[in-house]
């Protein structure tokens, strides 16, 4: 219990540490963009028609003369206390934007991220367990060829191929048009999300199913399944029995490390299909340097990162008792 106690005081030193990193970093970033927020969100020829109290305003609004630590500090300060700010472009708090943003894309996300493991996981091991075969040249084959692949490319063959020429799937948003939020059912949003679920699950198997192949071939050259196989155990009783614990621990890795793929990934896919995600409103913050709305999107998305490594360690001592042991025998 003890060593429980001060690794999970490890880990939270860690992620404040995390957090704080990543908020300076983007931050900086921001500040170095050359994207001017007057001009960006009003308008040249607006900004030309207005009077110099006008102009005075809107810098202040979007806090152009503001020095950049004062801004930092002040955002930080009502951060801690759990106020993530207001939105500059939706003029509401970023507390609920995020919250709409992010459910449509974990919708999205959690289907891409169980497809891709179960896939990805199920074509390495078949991969490893049939080396230098047909079926293993195939696999690698189409993995390569996939990572090989850029991800709005691919959503954008998928949104033509069913959503154009097929028309059996929609081109795009969350929900069908002109339907109020009262009459769109769990179906419409599902039919919607299809498209965008299947090319970040595509684009997630190729990592997984390789690194699965590679400890697979470990597995099947190691002593103890040769000599399994001396004794007469072949196929999926020789994997289940002296496989699949062994590479149970890379498939977590690999599982929960994906989450940070899947994420990168939802930000190009989202804008091929407009999906109204987190994804597409940290590129609209972005482009309209709406500072608090992307800073938290920023930090969100940290946390999912940091969480679903954290995940992933917990579960090593599930697995293996060695680990939860720190190795002792």
């Amino acid at each position: 219990m003890k060593k429980w106690t001060i690794y999970m005081g490890k880990q939270c030193i860690r992620m404040l540490f995390l957090v704080t990193a990543v908020s300076i970093v983007t931050f900086w970033l921001m500040k170095a963009s050359p994207i001017d927020p007057l001009q960006a969100n009003v308008g040249q020829a607006a900004l030309g028609s207005l009077s110099s109290e006008q102009v005075a305003k809107l810098e202040e609004y979007w806090g152009v003369n503001t020095p950049p630590l004062q801004q930092y500090l002040s955002w930080a300060k009502d951060f801690v206390k759990g106020n993530m700010g207001t939105s500059l472009l939706y003029r509401q708090p970023v507390t609920e934007v995020i919250g709409v943003k992010l459910s449509n894309s974990l919708f999205l996300m959690i289907a891409a991220w169980i497809l891709s493991g179960i896939l990805g996981v199920t074509l390495g091991i078949i991969s490893g367990m049939n080396r230098g075969k047909w079926v293993d040249k195939g696999i690698k084959g189409y993995c390569l060829l996939i990572s090989s692949t850029p991800t709005f490319w691919l959503a954008l063959l998928l949104l033509m191929v069913f959503g154009v020429w097929l028309k059996i799937l929609p081109i795009g948003l969350s929900v069908p048009i002109g339907v109020e939020a009262a009459g769109v059912t769990f179906l419409d949003r599902l039919r919607h999300a299809i498209l965008p679920a299947l090319t970040l699950s595509i684009t997630g198997v190729s990592n997984i199913a390789l690194h699965t192949r590679e400890k697979m071939i470990d597995i099947m050259e190691s002593d103890y399944v040769l000599f399994a196989r001396a004794r007469g155990v072949n196929g999926w009783k020789l994997f289940w029995q002296h496989g699949f614990r062994n590479v149970l621990l890379p498939v977590i890795t690999l599982q929960f490390a994906s989450i940070s793929e899947i994420f990168g990934g939802s930000v190009l896919v989202e804008q091929v299909f407009s999906y109204p995600g987190l994804g597409q409103a940290a590129v609209a913050a972005g482009l309209g340097s709406d500072m608090p709305l992307l800073m938290a999107i920023t930090i969100v998305s940290a946390l999912f990162v940091f969480g679903g490594n954290l995940v992933a360690n917990l579960l090593y001592g599930v697995v293996d008792p060695r680990i939860r042991r720190g190795g002792e025998r």
